[in-house]
């Protein structure tokens, strides 16, 4: 029996339609975009029409729209693009105490370098607030970075608010909104954000494309050196096939995204509610309304999170955190940035839901979990 997939966090299937978008330009459509001869019209209209349909989903215009080979490289060009840019003047940096390692490891690699770093904590829902950022701001501040919701328990930060307080000040903002495009509305200027990172791999086009907002105006340098393909910005003949796959999975999210957010929003909300009525001392972890529509964090009492998924392995896909850690069997480092204790976080599990998610899908979830649980908690009390 295959496993039901309740791991959409970690990765999205691709579309349907985002396969057959991309196919044309495997074999028919294969030119180089920056071609002269016919050959690389084809590739170069498709790329246009892709980095339009990105810019419609998050209210950029189409020039903002920097192409890069994921959300990793996206947020290595926003953080050590802007350091190169900036010179001496402002050598500080802000980051939340739970960004993705893709933002505090080029922010530590500056801090190598000489820049100051301040690291604000969050509350114990897993949100950062906006006048702590606001207290760590200094007079050389450059740059201040935070995700826009979560990957592990799906808190929604409050960006617009401290961009405002961010941009009032001449700095420049910046938020990694990879786990958010297709699950909640993203438009640049209503969050007030300088650059906006997306992932294509989290909604439901392939691995290994993603791309940078850069507000018009924003002083930022190239990471790595050749060509000068994306204005300059990423030097590499741009990966089409897998641009136009962003570019159709940004449509088809921007076009379905009232649809896709009750679809999640109701499958979460049963899977919770089954839960918390079957297992006593279920906890929640994230914030319970400013959160992903798709994101269930629950921690199981008594029993680790690694061991009840590990024993139900045939059974449900699901994490007990980020994919990027999970080799890695001591508690989420998010977690304990929220303030839970070491017991509470390991029994933590992630519950992510997509689109293709069904009710009978939840049903036998919640109904394995369980039996499971209570498997395991009997076991642990013998």
């Amino acid at each position: 029996m295959t496993p039901i997939y309740l791991d959409y966090n970690a990765t999205t299937p691709v579309a349907p339609e985002v396969v057959a978008a991309m196919l044309p330009f495997l074999h028919e459509h294969f030119g180089n975009p920056s071609s002269n001869h016919a050959y690389g019209d084809a590739p170069r209209v498709a790329m246009a029409e892709s980095r339009q349909e990105i810019a419609r989903l998050i209210g950029a215009q189409p020039l903002e729209i920097i192409f890069t080979g994921s959300a990793t490289e996206a947020n290595h060009l926003a953080i050590l693009g802007l350091a190169r840019a900036m010179g001496e003047s402002r050598r500080h940096v802000v980051i939340s105490a739970i960004e993705h390692p893709s933002v505090s490891e080029p922010v530590h690699r500056l801090q190598e370098l000489g820049w100051s770093v301040t690291v604000v904590p969050v509350d114990e829902y897993g949100r950062v607030a906006a006048r702590d950022i606001a207290a760590a701001l200094r007079a050389d501040t450059g740059l201040v970075s935070v995700m826009h919701a979560n990957n592990e328990v799906g808190t929604i930060q409050p960006i617009a608010e401290i961009a405002a307080l961010v941009r009032a000040r001449g700095i420049l903002m910046h938020t990694d909104a990879a786990q958010s495009a297709g699950k909640v509305a993203l438009d640049v200027d209503a969050l007030g954000v300088d650059l906006l990172t997306l992932a294509g791999h989290k909604f439901y086009a392939p691995k290994g494309v993603g791309a940078l907002y850069v507000r018009s105006g924003t002083p930022i340098a190239a990471v790595l050196a050749g060509g000068g393909q994306e204005r300059g910005l990423r030097a590499a003949t741009e990966n089409i096939p897998h641009i136009v796959a962003l570019g159709t999975a940004a449509r088809l999210a921007r076009e379905r995204l009232p649809e896709t957010r009750s679809h999640l929003l109701a499958l979460r909300d049963r899977l919770h509610a089954r839960l918390s009525r079957e297992v006593p001392g279920l906890t929640l972890n994230g914030h319970p309304e400013h959160r992903l529509p798709n994101t269930l964090n629950v921690s199981f009492p008594d029993v680790s999170g690694a061991i009840l998924l590990r024993h139900l392995r045939d059974r449900i896909a699901a994490s007990t955190g980020s994919a990027c850690h999970a080799g890695d069997a001591a508690p989420s480092g998010v977690l304990g940035a929220m303030g839970l204790s070491r017991e509470r976080a390991s029994g933590a599990v992630r519950l992510s839901i997509g689109l293709d998610t069904r009710e009978d899908d939840i049903n036998a979830a919640a109904a394995a979990l369980i039996t499971a649980w209570h498997e395991l908690a009997q076991a642990e009390h013998v």
